[in-house]
C-alpha cells in the first residue's frame, strides 16, 4: 500500500479524510492525485470577514456574528419549513433565516436544533434583505460556538462542485492539504525569470490563491498562476516556431508573372490596399527557403479567396502543386466554381475531389495528381485519404481550419514528405510545404495570440469597393414573409434559415419555446408562395441533391431557399439580397455574421431579418441587439468572446483549445504579451537556465502537453 503523502503523485483515495467513495466523486472532476487536488483552484472567493450589523447593506452578502436571542422553527407552506433566529451585537440585532423543503423521513432542521441555543454565539453568512421585523439574512452557511478559521472571518475560497461533494467538506480538506503540501510543488520557472518579472514563488502562490489573507494577495497569486499557464503554452508555441524556422522546404517560390499578371489583368477590378499588403506578406514568406505558416483573417466578403489564389498561382508558376482543403462539399464546390471563373483563360489544370466524386473520376484525378499533371487540387476530407499523393506539393491552403481536427491537418502536410521521400530520403523529416490558413471567423487579438502564436498573421481589414452594406433588423414572422415577397417581386432571391433539420421536442422543452425546423417549415413556406419555386437545403441530403438544389438557386430557377446553417460558408450568389433567420437566439454572433454574409454580394441593397416570436417579452435580447448594430466581424468576435467564451466561439474539441484553470483570455491580454516576451527571451538565451531548471521545465512541458508539442506546429 502507498504511504500517505508519499509524493505529489499519491492517489487521491490514500489522502487522509478522502477514502474510496469520495475519491470516486473527486475523479469525476479530474482530481486523481495529490497534485490535482493542490491545483484544483477556487472558482470564486467570498469576503467573510465579519461586518458590523450597523453597517449591513441590503442586497449584499456579508458575514455577521452575534449572540442568539431566540429560535423559531415552523412550517410556512405545504412542503416548506422556515427557521428564524434573532441575534444581537451590542445594541444592534438582525434575523437569520433558513428555508428548507420538508421531508417526512427526517427532521431537516435537526442540525439547527442541535447547534443553536439562546445565549450562544452564532456566525452566519448570506444575503442581507429587508424583512418585516428589520434586517434579515438569508443564510448560506453558519457556525455556532466559535468560528473555524477556514469558513469564517477570512477570505473564503468557493470551489466548483459536483453531485456528492459538499463545499464545506472540500474547503476543510483543501485547508489541510494546501498548508502542508503546497511547498512540495517544484517551480517550473527558472529563477532568472521569477526575479525579472517579480513573480511570487509557486508554493506561496498556490497557498495564497486558495486561502488569501486579502484580495490583493489573491490577485497577485492569480497573476503568478496565470503567468505559468500562458508561459508554458507560449513556450511550446515558440519552440515549435523555432523548429519550423530551422526546417527547409527545399525550394523558394519567386514571381515569374506568367500566370500572376494575366490573372490580375483579367480580374476586372483592382486589389484593395489591404489585399496588396497581405499578398506581399505571403509572397515574401513563399520566397524564403523556410516553410510559410501564415493565418489569413478577413471578414465575410473581404476578398480572401482572390488572395489565396494569388498564392496558388505563385506556387504553380514555380512548378509546385497546391492542395486547397475545404471543410464541406458545398464550400469546396464554391471554391471550384470561383476558380473556374477566375482561371478560365489561364493554362492551369485543376480538379475537385470530394466524397461524392465517382470512382472512375477519382482514379483519373489521383493518377494525374501523382504524375504532377494536376497542379491544383480542391477538395474536402476526401483529400486526406492514404492513396491521395502529390508529386511535389508546395502549398497547402486550408479554409475555415477550425473545422478540421489537428491530426487531419497533419495528415495533409505529410503528403509532401511522403512524395519527396521517394526521391530524397534524407529530407524526409525536413520537407514541409508552405501553409496558408484562411478564416472568415474574425478572431479577437488575445485569442489569436494564444492559439496562433506559431503562425504569422495577415489581416484583410478593408472591404472591396461596391460591397453592399446589409441592413439588419428584427421583425415578426408575418413582416419577414412580406420582405421575402417584396424581394421576389423585384426579381431577387431570398434565404430562410432554420436552426434544425427536423423538430426536436427535447430542445423545445429545454429552451421553453419551439425551435423551428427546416423540413417542417419548407412546405408551409412553399404553400405561402404558390407562384414561386421554393427549394430545400440541409446537411442530411445526399451530395447530389445538395448540389442540385444549390445549382438551381444559383441559376435563378428557384427564388426562395429554405436551409439550415449548412449555407453559412461557401455560398456566393449575388442575386440573393434577403436572408431571414428564424430562432436567431439559437446561433452565436459569429455564426449569425457568417449567415448574414450570404447576402450583400452583388450590386443590390440587401437585408438580414431576425424573426422574433409574437409573444416575445422584448423585441431583442442584448446579444441580438448587438448583432443588429454591429456590422464589423472583428467587433462582433470580441462581443462573442465576452458572451460565450473561446471554447464556444471556435469549437473546443475540434480546435484543441487550451484549458486554463486560472488564466482568462478576455482579461489577461497584457499578461499573455508578457509571457510571449519571456518565452522569446528564454529561447534566445537572454534568461540564464541551469541544467536542472532545463530538465524540470522540459519534463513539465511533456507532462502538460505530451504529443501536442509536435502537433501544435500544424496550427
Amino acid at each position: 500500500m502507498i504511504a500517505p503523502f508519499e509524493s505529489l503523485e499519491t492517489p487521491i483515495q490514500f489522502i487522509k479524510g478522502v477514502g474510496p467513495q469520495r475519491a470516486d466523486i473527486l475523479q469525476k472532476i479530474g482530481i486523481e492525485t495529490l497534485e490535482d487536488l493542490l491545483t484544483y483552484y477556487p472558482r470564486d472567493h467570498q469576503d467573510r470577514r465579519f461586518t458590523s450589523m450597523n453597517h449591513a447593506i441590503v442586497g449584499r452578502k456579508a458575514a455577521f456574528k452575534g449572540e442568539v436571542l431566540s429560535i423559531d422553527i415552523k412550517r410556512v407552506g405545504k412542503m416548506l419549513g422556515q427557521a428564524r433566529v434573532f441575534i444581537k451585537e451590542g445594541d444592534a440585532q438582525l434575523e437569520a433565516v433558513w428555508f428548507k423543503h420538508i421531508s417526512y423521513r427526517y427532521d431537516v432542521f435537526s442540525s439547527l436544533r442541535n447547534q443553536i441555543e439562546a445565549g450562544k454565539q452564532l456566525f452566519i453568512f448570506g444575503m442581507v434583505e429587508a424583512g418585516p421585523d428589520g434586517l434579515s439574512v438569508n443564510v448560506d452557511e453558519f457556525e455556532a460556538g466559535s468560528p473555524a478559521s477556514v469558513h469564517f472571518n477570512r477570505i473564503v475560497p468557493v470551489y466548483p462542485l459536483t453531485e456528492g461533494l459538499n463545499d464545506r467538506w472540500l474547503r476543510g480538506l483543501m485547508a489541510q492539504i494546501v498548508q502542508r503540501h503546497a511547498p512540495l510543488l517544484q517551480d517550473p520557472l527558472p529563477q532568472g525569470l521569477l526575479a525579472s518579472h517579480k513573480l511570487m514563488p509557486l508554493g506561496e502562490a498556490v497557498l495564497s490563491y486558495h486561502f488569501p489573507n486579502d484580495l490583493i494577495q489573491r490577485d497577485k497569486a492569480r497573476e503568478r498562476l496565470a503567468f505559468d499557464e500562458f508561459f508554458l503554452l507560449e513556450l511550446v508555441i515558440g519552440l515549435n516556431r523555432q523548429t519550423r524556422e530551422q526546417q527547409s522546404k527545399g525550394f523558394s517560390s519567386l514571381p515569374h508573372r506568367t500566370l500572376l499578371t494575366p490573372f490580375k489583368n483579367k480580374l476586372g477590378y483592382d486589389f484593395t490596399k489591404s489585399q496588396i499588403k497581405v499578398i506581399n506578406e505571403i509572397f515574401r514568406d513563399m520566397a524564403l527557403p523556410t516553410p510559410m505558416n501564415r493565418l489569413l483573417q478577413g471578414d465575410v466578403g473581404s476578398g480572401k479567396t482572390v488572395v489565396a489564389l494569388s498564392a496558388a498561382l505563385l506556387a504553380i508558376e514555380n512548378k509546385k502543386q497546391v492542395a486547397f482543403l475545404a471543410p464541406t462539399e458545398i464550400l469546396a464546390a464554391q471554391h471550384a466554381l470561383s476558380i473556374g471563373n477566375f482561371f478560365h483563360s489561364l493554362p492551369v489544370r485543376w480538379a475537385l475531389l470530394t466524397g461524392s466524386t465517382s470512382d472512375p473520376e477519382r482514379k483519373k484525378i489521383l493518377k494525374s495528381l501523382k504524375e504532377g499533371d494536376v497542379p491544383l487540387l480542391i477538395g474536402t476530407h476526401a483529400m486526406l485519404e492514404e492513396d491521395v499523393q502529390f508529386k511535389e506539393l508546395g502549398l497547402v491552403i486550408i479554409d475555415e481550419q477550425h473545422r478540421f481536427g489537428v491530426r487531419q491537418r497533419e495528415r495533409l502536410l505529410k503528403k509532401s514528405a511522403k512524395a519527396s521521400a521517394a526521391h530524397t530520403p534524407s529530407l524526409f523529416e525536413h520537407i514541409h510545404p508552405d501553409v496558408l490558413i484562411m478564416t472568415a471567423t474574425p478572431i479577437p487579438r488575445t485569442l489569436c495570440l494564444t492559439l496562433y502564436g506559431d503562425l504569422d498573421v495577415s489581416v484583410i481589414d478593408e472591404m472591396p469597393k461596391g460591397r453592399q452594406s446589409i441592413k439588419t433588423f428584427p421583425a415578426s414572422e408575418e413582416d419577414a414573409m412580406r420582405e421575402i415577397e417584396k424581394t421576389v417581386v423585384e426579381g431577387r432571391q431570398a434565404y430562410v434559415v432554420f436552426p434544425l433539420i427536423e423538430e426536436s421536442e427535447l430542445l423545445s422543452k429545454r429552451r421553453g419555446a419551439a425551435v423551428r425546423s427546416a423540413k417542417k417549415e419548407f412546405q408551409l413556406i412553399a404553400d405561402r408562395f404558390p407562384q414561386t419555386r421554393v427549394g430545400l437545403l440541409h446537411g442530411q441530403m445526399s451530395s447530389i441533391d445538395k448540389t442540385a438544389a444549390l445549382d438551381a438557386f444559383r441559376r435563378g430557377d428557384m427564388s426562395i431557399l429554405v436551409a439550415t446553417p449548412v449555407i453559412e460558408v461557401g455560398i456566393d450568389i449575388p442575386n440573393a439580397t434577403t436572408i431571414v433567420i428564424v430562432n436567431p437566439e439559437r446561433f452565436g454572433l459569429a455564426q449569425l455574421h457568417q449567415l448574414r454574409g450570404r447576402v450583400g454580394r452583388g450590386s443590390h441593397p440587401s437585408q438580414c431579418v431576425l424573426v422574433i416570436p409574437a409573444d416575445a417579452e422584448e423585441p431583442l435580447n442584448p446579444r441580438l441587439e448587438t448583432f443588429c448594430h454591429l456590422s464589423d466581424g472583428f467587433n462582433l468576435a470580441e462581443e462573442d468572446l465576452k458572451l460565450r467564451g473561446p471554447g464556444e466561439v471556435l469549437g473546443e474539441a475540434q480546435h484543441g483549445l487550451p484549458f486554463f484553470k486560472v488564466g482568462n483570455l478576455l482579461k489577461d491580454g497584457w499578461l499573455i504579451q508578457q509571457t510571449r516576451e519571456a518565452t522569446r527571451a528564454l529561447i534566445q538565451g537572454e534568461i540564464p537556465l541551469t541544467m536542472k531548471e532545463f530538465g524540470f521545465l522540459n519534463r513539465t512541458l511533456q507532462k502538460r502537453f505530451g504529443n501536442k508539442i509536435k502537433l501544435s506546429s500544424v496550427g
